[in-house]
Order: structure tokens, then sequence, then C-alpha cells
């Protein structure tokens, strides 16, 4: 996502090719800039969740908003593609139906789902770490 993304800013083909794929499926003008940014933090959170220690929990919770992001720019791409004024010519390899999107779709879930359990784990382990340690207070 972070290479599409910078690509957008850097070659003009390939912004042309967005921008009309924005204008024609009727988006709003500043989805143009949105969409280049989105793309290009969408790729720096999936970098950062990798190559940085954090904590268990920290490195779920970017991950799944690493995903989350992903999954709101498939649904866009999604749109875009069944839109009928939207040329096949602008499309990533030429590609009317969203094949490309949906696959996208599928691995970000497929990587969701663990990053999820992994949340779920890592959050249970605080809470009962934070209750172990605060008893001596109760007593």
């Amino acid at each position: 996502m972070l290479t599409f993304g910078l690509l957008k800013f850097v070659n003009p083909t390939i912004d042309g090719w967005f921008t009309v794929q924005i204008q024609q499926s009727h988006l709003p003008h500043s989805a143009i800039l949105m969409g280049k940014i989105g793309e290009i933090m969408t790729g720096l959170l999936f970098l950062l969740s990798r190559f940085r220690r954090w904590q268990a929990r920290w490195e779920a919770r970017i991950l799944l908003l690493a995903c989350s992001s992903l999954f709101l720019e498939m649904l866009v791409a999604i749109y875009v593609h069944l839109q009928p004024e939207v040329p096949p010519e602008v499309l990533p390899l030429g590609i009317k139906p969203p094949v490309i999107p949906l696959f996208v779709l599928l691995l970000d879930v497929m990587v969701a789902i663990p990053a999820w359990n992994d949340s779920q784990i890592a959050q249970a382990e605080g809470a009962r770490d934070f209750v172990v340690g605060s008893s001596p207070r109760l007593r």
C-alpha cells in the first residue's frame, strides 16, 4: 500500500488513472488526496507493526488499525470497480470486475482475525496482571 500511495504522488500516469477512477465514480474531489494519503498511512502502519518492538497488545492494535484502514480502502476500490462510468483502462491490470480488491480484502481479513485474537489474549493477560498486581492493596 505504501508503494502504491507513493506512486500516485510521483508517477503522472498512475496519478492520472487514479484521478479518473475517483472522478468517474462520482466521489468527492477530496477523495483523491485522501486516497493517496490513506494508502501511504496504511502501508506505514503495516510496517510499523512489524519493524518496531511493541508490547503484544500494541502490536496487535496497530496491525488491526492497518487492517481496518485497508478494509475501508478495498471497499472503496470495489465501489469504483463496479461503477459503469469507470473505464477498465484506468483500473489495475485493466480488469473491470473487482477481482483484485476482493482478493486483497480476503487477505486482509485473514491477517485481521489472528491479530484480533492476539489483541484479546493480550488484553486478558493485561487484565489478569492488573488484578494480580493490585490484590495486596485490596487486603
